[in-house]
């Protein structure tokens, strides 16, 4: 006869049975948790990306209506028009962006809005207004150069596609197919 008590097996399966129960539920709990994380992840970089792209819209939609009214010897849209044209594309920026993206978006517009008011031909001594204006034109480009240099570093976008694989992961007869060919000596 066993040394075993009658209850002993049904107690061993109810604690095994509750140690799996256990170990499922955190398991699907990480899952969950990880899952939550990337979502969240995913959800701030596409905010951002899309907040910075239509600022940057925004941006070159007023360079080149000012660009078109200059050429056109026309006078250029009045702040009213282009702060009502850029507000709604900059608060989301200035909510979101680092510190960095905030301050080169504040540059960019600024001087979109000085481009935009009056310009003054007694703020600036011996320069003609419209020389004074096309000296400010031609720093808009540079401005916008530094907001997306500091958007490229927040989203860590590179001009280079992802690493390669690893040459030695790959099996022989896919590697015998990249190798270079010999050359032809006939």
């Amino acid at each position: 006869m066993s040394q075993i008590p009658w209850w002993g097996l049904p107690l061993v399966a109810v604690v095994c049975a509750l140690a799996g129960a256990a170990a499922t539920h955190l398991a699907a709990a990480r899952t969950n948790t990880l899952r939550h994380r990337r979502r969240r992840s995913r959800r701030w970089y596409d905010e951002r990306r899309a907040a910075y792209v239509q600022l940057l819209t925004a941006f070159d939609r007023a360079t080149y209506r000012l660009r078109a009214a200059y050429d056109a010897g026309a006078k250029p849209p009045t702040v009213l028009n282009y702060l009502d044209e850029i507000g709604p594309a900059l608060m989301p920026v200035r909510l979101l962006a680092s510190g960095p993206v905030r301050s080169a978006a504040l540059a960019a517009h600024l001087q979109l809005e000085r481009l935009h008011s009056e310009m003054n031909p007694a703020g600036v001594v011996g320069v003609e207004p419209r020389t004074h204006f096309r000296e400010l034109l031609a720093q808009v480009p540079l401005v916008l150069q530094q907001f997306e240099a500091a958007v490229r570093e927040e989203l860590e976008i590179t001009d280079r596609p992802p690493a390669a694989a690893d040459p030695a992961a790959l099996n022989g007869s896919r590697r015998k197919a990249v190798s270079t060919p010999e050359p032809d000596r006939s």
